[in-house]
């Protein structure tokens, strides 16, 4: 059985839909997808996409991302309602959003978003990010609020332990994982990447491997001890920072 990873596959494009539906329905039936959230801003695609991994698949663990949230495409009442719509739409496809352990491997998805604990957020950013526009969030809900919700979310799983463990989220959980080529220009994206709560969660699982989603920029990297992978699918243009492929984790 191969620990296959993969996030960011933005089944709102059409390139995109292509490349998931062209992946072997034979080749990977025995094999695990970590799928660390972006599948889609749409509700329907999230559901076309999900049924699709799972019948290529013989197991899909799922955790969402920020695009995963976003409600002016979709009519729910807020964010966190479409947060629980997902789960419950990857329930109904059988995919998994909680731990899933076999034998000595436990895999971990952990919930988090983004507080400016990478730095605080400029003008630009303010008037460009997205999320600031496409989700919604009951009041007086910031952005520390939300990352305090859903990573409060995780405090259950905090404690589990195995031969070998794979935690795995959408958002980056330290800022030095971020390599550093990254032109000056584009680093105001720093303070919407991700929470050091994460990281401070991860330590206390100590896994293995932890799996990440979000930046678009594809990373193999070990720090004190854990191997950090993001193997994002990314945008129909970004060929030259993304692989395009799935990658391998581990082999059990």
């Amino acid at each position: 059985m191969i620990i296959f990873a993969l996030s960011d596959i933005h089944v709102d494009y059409a390139e995109n839909r292509t490349w998931l539906s062209s992946l072997s329905a034979e080749e990977y039936r025995g094999d695990i997808l970590i799928l660390a959230g972006d599948v889609a801003d749409i509700t329907g695609l999230i559901a076309d996409a999900f049924a699709a991994l799972k019948r290529k698949f013989r197991e899909v663990l799922y955790v969402p991302g920020n695009h995963d949230l976003w409600t002016y495409r979709n009519g729910m009442a807020d964010s966190l309602a479409a947060f629980d719509h997902v789960l419950k739409v990857a329930a109904d496809h059988g995919v998994r959003t909680g731990p899933f352990t076999e034998g000595g491997l436990t895999i971990i998805p952990l919930y988090g978003w983004y507080d400016y604990t990478f730095g605080r957020p400029s003008e630009e950013l303010s008037c460009m990010w997205m999320d600031y526009m496409a989700c919604s969030w009951p009041e007086g809900f910031d952005e520390a609020a939300i990352t305090r919700h859903f990573t409060a979310m995780n405090g259950d799983v905090l404690s589990i332990s195995n031969d070998r463990v794979i935690t795995f989220s959408h958002f980056m959980p330290r800022i030095d994982l971020m390599p550093s080529i990254i032109p000056e220009k584009k680093r105001f994206l720093y303070p919407v990447l991700g929470t050091t709560i994460l990281e401070k969660q991860i330590r206390a699982i100590r896994p293995r491997i932890h799996i990440y989603g979000h930046t678009h920029v594809n990373r193999r990297i070990e720090r004190d001890g854990i191997l950090y992978i993001n193997n994002a699918f990314g945008y129909p243009r970004e060929t030259r920072i993304t692989r395009k492929r799935l990658v391998r984790v581990m082999e059990i």
